[in-house]
């Protein structure tokens, strides 16, 4: 199952990064580099709901898909909210909740798995709602431009990644409330 079609798109997220932290290193307009890594971001982000459809659809999920699909969407948002703080489009205090969480989280399920007890942390529909809310705000963000000549993309953004951040804590103090009663059976 390594080389699946639904685990073939989830290789595209990773192999996505450089080429959306890139595009801001060529020599081309600003606005230009913008609208790519916007457009990249979109596309790659989809193929997080394709690859997912797809897997059911061909009945080729599998536990390395489950386990690379994940990581795939970490590495995505975290390079791309480094890009941000970078180019000063969001706050590093937002980027340090965001990232901070992912690895946290991830080492408690890794945790939690080796105990036996990985149904406690399963995935919640408020960490789906996180990551729907960061999925739009990112793009906001690189966008960095009125869109349609109306809406205000860094303003939305950055209303939307903070809303992203707030989500980001409670969603890991709903992942530590579940794994806390398998914790403290093991550690007494």
């Amino acid at each position: 199952m390594f080389f699946t079609l639904p685990t073939l798109l989830t290789w595209t997220r990773i192999v996505a990064i450089p080429l959306i932290v890139g595009v801001f290193y060529l020599p081309i307009e600003q606005q230009t580099a913008n609208m790519a890594a916007t457009v990249m971001f979109i596309v790659f982000a989809w193929t997080d709901w394709l690859d997912g459809f797809l897997a059911r659809r061909l009945n080729q999920t599998s536990s390395f898909g489950a386990f690379l699909d994940p990581v795939a969407d970490k590495f995505l948002v975290c390079a791309s909210l480094l890009v941000l703080v970078h180019l000063q489009r969001t706050d590093v205090f937002v980027a340090l909740i965001i990232i901070g969480r992912e690895i946290a989280i991830s080492a408690l399920r890794e945790w939690m798995a080796k105990i036996g007890a990985s149904k406690s942390v399963a995935v919640h529909m408020l960490g789906k709602v996180k990551t729907t809310v960061q999925m739009v705000a990112i793009p906001f963000l690189l966008y960095d431009a009125r869109l349609f000549e109306v809406i205000d993309t860094r303003w939305w953004g950055q209303v939307l990644i903070w809303v992203s951040a707030v989500l980001t804590v409670w969603s890991m103090v709903y992942y530590l409330q579940k794994a806390l009663p398998e914790i403290r059976a093991r550690v007494e």
